[in-house]
């Protein structure tokens, strides 16, 4: 394990707490400071995973408040909200049609459909339509109506 400095402890605890993967926080490290830090010792700084459990209370609390001020500087940026990315998205695929650029309009509009979705989210409804519970249908084929279809398929091609 290398022996770090205070000043490379706390680039290595802020690289973290702003979601960076050890290996990414190791990387900057070996070109910021030339010091070649395993990932396995950058895992140490992080209080969210298991490596991190006895992570001194001063890193600890640093790594708390740069995380708060991270998600509220990201809540920020424009682009990470919905209502910035429709618009924009309108903007493009109203600039699509006009040079009649249907292919990309179309992908534009689908890709503005997923967004209203919730495509691009990580929720998920385990639910019917208006929260219902899901409905569950069994059905019953006989074996003459699946060879019909089957041929009546494979007529077509």
């Amino acid at each position: 394990m290398a022996k770090l400095t205070d000043a490379v402890k706390q680039f290595i605890v802020q690289a973290l707490a702003c979601y960076d993967t050890p290996q990414q926080v190791s990387d900057a490290v070996k070109e910021e400071y030339g010091i070649e830090v395993p990932r396995s010792q950058v895992a140490l700084y992080d209080p969210t995973k298991h490596a991190g459990r006895n992570l001194s209370e001063k890193y600890r609390v640093m790594f708390l408040e740069t995380r708060n001020q991270f998600r509220r500087e990201v809540a920020e940026i424009p682009i990470a909200d919905q209502a910035f990315r429709l618009r924009q998205l309108h903007r493009m695929a109203n600039e699509a049609m006009r040079r009649k650029n249907i292919v990309l309009a179309a992908s534009l509009m689908e890709q503005a459909a997923k967004e209203m979705g919730g495509m691009f989210t990580n929720k998920r409804e385990l639910s019917g339509p208006g929260g219902k519970p899901m409905e569950h249908r069994t059905v019953v084929v006989d074996e003459k109506s699946v060879a019909a279809a089957v041929s009546a398929l494979e007529d077509e091609y």
